[in-house]
């Protein structure tokens, strides 16, 4: 079956892709797939040899300085011919914004089958079985694909594991020539970029999210000294970014973003069932609040009942001593 593995990057083509496209690629090994990797890149060695280390046969890209904006019509024609060209039987990309205003576009002009926000994909030759959390995480429902036609799914990340990288090989490198943009109807007049450099918090390994407990925007500061010693990244409840303390892009819940790092701070957050929607896929959570009753404590694999504006300060003194920081 041949497929495409829509990759992310870091950043620049040198820092490589993240670690989300490095879990479709291994789970495309895994599958038995004959992948290709298409990312938005230039003819970068960095980008074909990280593919080839991970099982990609080829590596296709759409050149930055015409897909380095997104413009869903421009993606969706890219994609279109390449499903055509390839023959591909499946496409597997990040549940990520991207991904998610992009592909259904397209399996909506492939009529192609297309599941979103997967845990879990098994599966041999042309049947696959793909799992998803559904009702706020409640419950969990399997999917059956079957067909010759081309599957899509988007897979949430931290979820699969990544292969050992084999030996560098050499593949083919292909650069996309990209479609007329005379008659699309969307056009990018202004790219404003967030200021923040920090690890997206659904590639992040470690999070340490604060909720109202915190008291004030300016106690946050806790919680990135915490996050820094353990090279994680800062989240929050919906409470606190909705009264202000801090952006959006830093909410974890069903109306934020969806995370499964190895471990999880819930420092100051009650545990609304719209918050653990987001965050209990997580491996580890470790719940700190002054309310033994809070409902954080039933979903915490431990729990700290405790003032967290003396807790806090004392795991970021003793972790310091632990990493030798």
């Amino acid at each position: 079956m041949n497929a495409l593995i829509f990759c992310e990057k870091n950043g620049s083509d040198s820092a490589g892709f993240k670690r989300s496209s490095l879990e479709l690629l291994s789970q495309a090994q895994r599958l038995g797939l004959k992948a290709t990797a298409v990312c938005v890149g230039s003819d970068s060695k960095k980008l074909s040899e990280e593919a080839s280390q991970y099982g990609a046969e080829k590596l296709v890209l759409l050149p930055t300085e015409s897909f380095g904006h997104y413009n869903p019509e421009l993606f969706l024609q890219a994609f279109d011919e390449l499903v055509k060209r390839t023959s591909a039987t499946a496409l597997l990309a990040s549940s990520s914004s991207l991904g998610r205003d992009l592909f259904p576009r397209l399996a909506a002009r492939l009529k192609s089958p297309i599941l979103t926000d997967a845990i879990g994909l098994v599966g041999a030759g042309s049947a696959w079985q793909v799992k998803r959390a559904i009702y706020s995480g409640k419950a969990y429902l399997t999917s059956a694909l079957e067909g010759p036609q081309c599957k899509i799914v988007l897979m949430r990340p931290n979820q699969l594991e990544v292969s050992t990288p084999t030996a560098v090989k050499a593949i083919p490198v292909e650069t996309v020539t990209p479609p007329s943009s005379s008659g699309l109807m969307t056009s990018i007049l202004e790219v404003v970029q967030g200021a923040s450099k920090k690890l997206d918090l659904t590639e992040a390994n470690v999070i340490v999210s604060g909720g109202r407990g915190l008291k004030d925007a300016a106690n946050f500061a806790m919680l990135n000294d915490l996050a820094e010693v353990l090279g994680g990244t800062v989240g929050a409840s919906r409470a606190v970014v909705d009264a202000g303390w801090v952006s959006h892009s830093m909410q974890v819940g069903q109306t934020g973003k969806t995370v499964a790092p190895s471990l999880y701070f819930a420092v100051g957050i009650s545990g609304a069932i719209q918050h653990l929607a987001g965050m209990s896929g997580s491996k580890v959570i470790v719940a700190i609040n002054n309310d033994a009753n809070a409902p954080i404590f039933q979903k915490a694999t431990y729990g700290i009942v405790g003032d967290l504006f003396t807790l806090v300060p004392q795991l970021t003194a003793e972790f310091k001593k632990a990493l030798n920081k």
